[in-house]
This record gives structure tokens, sequence and C-alpha cells, in this order.
């Protein structure tokens, strides 16, 4: 019984602080990481920009550089279960849909023996291939390609 009143009263007890008011001065005490700068305006989305879909193939800066994408991809379904580049670029359906295989490395194990399906290391294309758009570059480079 006694604990029932203990428990009663301090259940009691938190009721009522928690419908007191917090105080002015509790409020200003808190601050954020930004410390006092005030939030920024809402700045507009990127652009969009329109993908470069007039050249057959994009020519690379470097020798290893994965190829671009010549077409679009936005509605591809890339997941564990599917892979729509797979559809064309497999090596059982790139000569009837006349595009380029995948790379030979991308058919190769950890223990370096080629494997009848895409090894999962290089399954999510996306990592390394993107499409290429017309876009200015982001930041200013001065990086010259190799021939």
């Amino acid at each position: 019984m006694k604990r029932m009143m203990i428990t009663l009263a301090i259940g009691m007890a938190l009721m009522v602080g928690s419908a007191l008011p917090v105080s002015q001065a509790g409020a200003e005490e808190i601050s954020s990481l930004r410390g006092n700068l005030a939030l920024e305006k809402e700045k507009s989305p990127p652009p969009v920009y329109k993908l470069k879909l007039d050249q057959e193939k994009f020519a690379r800066n470097f020798k290893s550089q994965p190829p671009l994408i010549p077409h679009k991809v936005a509605k591809y379904k890339v997941n564990l279960k599917v892979n729509r580049c797979l559809k064309c670029h497999d090596k059982d359906n790139y000569k009837e849909e006349e595009a380029p295989m995948a790379g030979k490395s991308h058919y190769m194990g950890a223990d370096g023996k080629e494997m009848d399906k895409i090894h999962m290391s290089r399954y999510f294309c996306s990592q390394c291939h993107v499409p290429q758009a017309d876009a200015k570059p982001l930041v200013a480079n001065t990086f010259m390609g190799t021939k």
C-alpha cells in the first residue's frame, strides 16, 4: 500500500511538472550548432541538364575511365533482383541488342576466374557509369585528359 502511494505521488508530480510552461530564460539558453546565424532563404533547385544523346561514344579522359552512357537511364530499375542495363549489355544479349558488352572485368570473380554471370561487385552500374549531360563543370579545373 505504501509503495502504491509513493508511485501515485510521483506520477502526479510528473503530471503537474509537465503542465507548467517552459520559462523564457530556459529557451534562450539553448543554441544550435550553427550558432546565432540565421537560416538562408530557400534556394531554387539545381537546373535539370539536357542529356547529350547526339554522340554514339564519348571520349574518355583517362585509360581506365568507365564509359559514359549515351542514352536515357532515368527510369531504369537496378536492384538486387533486376538490372535493366543487363538486358542489353550482358554477354548473352549484347549482339542481339547491338549494344557494347559489359567489360570482361565485370565477369571476373575475386579469385580472378571468369564467371558466367556478372560479378555482384560490378552489378550496380550507376556506381561508375553515368549519363553525359550538357553541363558546365561545377568547379574550375585544369585537368587534361590523356590521348
